[in-house]
């Protein structure tokens, strides 16, 4: 097997994980909300601390993984994101439970923006969207195994238990990654030197002269419009990792054996969206160029999300609705795999800096949808209001697609030298 595959085996498990770790606690949350009296509002702000600490530390880590290499980066962030996972099972009450979040955040933060440096340093430009198709894909099949894991272990051992299981999870792989991984392909042992070459001349990276020019995303309309996009897809991102299966229990009335299989079933779609995606963007890239090929993927699929989260909302049916919700999450992770190759399309050698901007301005979306899921249905006892300002949201971001242009790259201006990643490696 080519070397870059098993590196993309790596970040696929890496993936899995992630969405293991981070849904686990929306899979147990009505044990949790029983077991400690608390209203919707109060486990939204539970919810909420992962995704604001996520969001602040999205740009820091992804900086940190292109200075010092996805490698050393990854090990910690595995590490520390799993011993807050465990630690979320020892939580004693409302607070301690919002401070483990928060931390459980910081940890988790970063590990997309590495995985899109090892993409870029590993694949060539033409599997781009395919590479990041399956580590999303992995996230969403991670999401669909989480209901199927916990609620097992929640109902034999306690909600608790199951915190620290997959805690230990992530700690295994850390320790196999930091023993396997090399940051760079030349690097590696037993990599062959016709791989080597495909890879340094397909994939190649633009190097600045005086270090990273933060005035240039700063200045990049191109830019804004990625990052606004993609916090108006987290709005819906996050109603499906954090407050679904309440919606579904008290929401829709479904008891847990019927939230188990429709808190599966979305994740499941949303793998075969971003399967989807992937491919026809890189498809669509051969046929009609970068900009056809990523935009019009990302806009068709987060407008048929939004059309799909308002019928869902006004469905009357609660069988209905819940297919139309997994409906929308294929269609709207679709653009999952497209928007972080964009990423790497317009970032270069600075992949994990601009992957990071645009999932920390995304998490804040996340946030905001988290606290004021729970504060709108205690208010109007209507679990279905929230769905349509996300399904309205996702709208925007469907237009906001008709701005994105992946050809421009942010540094394009500068005074920069192209090198391939061999003579990047030193």
């Amino acid at each position: 097997m080519l070397y870059r595959y098993r590196v993309l085996i790596f970040l696929f498990s890496l993936s899995m994980i992630t969405y293991l770790d981070r849904v686990c606690i929306s899979v147990v949350g009505k044990r949790m909300k029983d077991d400690m009296d608390l209203t919707n509002e109060q486990f939204g702000w539970i919810l909420g601390a992962f995704s604001l600490a996520y969001a602040l530390f999205e740009v820091p880590t992804g900086a940190l993984g292109d200075w010092l290499g996805p490698r050393k980066v990854l090990l910690r962030v595995v590490l520390w994101w799993s011993v807050f996972t465990a630690l979320t099972g020892v939580a004693s009450g409302l607070i301690m439970l919002i401070a483990i979040r928060f931390l459980f955040g910081m940890g988790e933060a970063g590990a997309y923006p590495n995985s899109s440096i090892v993409i870029a340093r590993w694949f060539p430009a033409v599997e781009t969207g395919r590479a990041q198709a399956f580590i999303w894909a992995a996230g969403r099949l991670g999401g669909a195994l989480a209901p199927l894991v916990v609620v097992p272990l929640a109902a034999s051992l306690g909600w608790r238990a199951s915190f620290w299981v997959m805690g230990l999870i992530g700690v295994v792989w850390a320790v196999v990654w930091y023993q396997w991984f090399r940051d760079f392909p030349r690097e590696k042992k037993g990599i062959s030197e016709n791989e080597l070459a495909y890879i340094q001349e397909h994939r190649r990276f633009r190097v600045q002269a005086h270090g990273l020019a933060w005035g240039a995303l700063l200045r990049s309309r191109n830019l804004w419009a990625l990052v606004l996009m993609f916090h108006f897809y987290m709005y819906g991102a996050y109603f499906f990792y954090s407050w679904l299966p309440i919606y579904l229990q008290e929401g829709r009335q479904f008891t847990e054996n019927e939230m188990q299989f429709f808190t599966t079933l979305p994740f499941i779609s949303g793998a075969i969206g971003c399967f989807m995606g992937g491919f026809i963007s890189d498809w669509l890239v051969k046929r009609f160029g970068l900009r056809i090929g990523r935009a019009s993927v990302g806009m068709v699929g987060m407008g048929l999300s939004s059309l799909v989260m308002w019928v869902s909302a006004l469905s009357e049916d609660n069988l209905t609705a819940a297919y139309l919700l997994s409906a929308g999450m294929l269609f709207k992770d679709l653009t999952l795999p497209v928007s972080f190759a964009v990423c790497v399309d317009i970032g270069k050698s600075r992949a994990g800096t601009v992957s990071g901007t645009m999932n920390m301005i995304g998490q804040l979306g996340g946030f905001f949808l988290a606290v004021f899921f729970g504060r709108i249905v205690d208010l109007s006892g209507d679990y279905n209001y929230p769905l349509y300002i996300i399904g309205t949201l996702l709208g925007f971001s469907s237009l906001l697609w008709l701005v994105i242009d992946p050809t421009q790259e942010l540094w394009e201006h500068e005074q920069t030298q192209k090198v391939d990643t061999g003579l990047l490696d030193g």
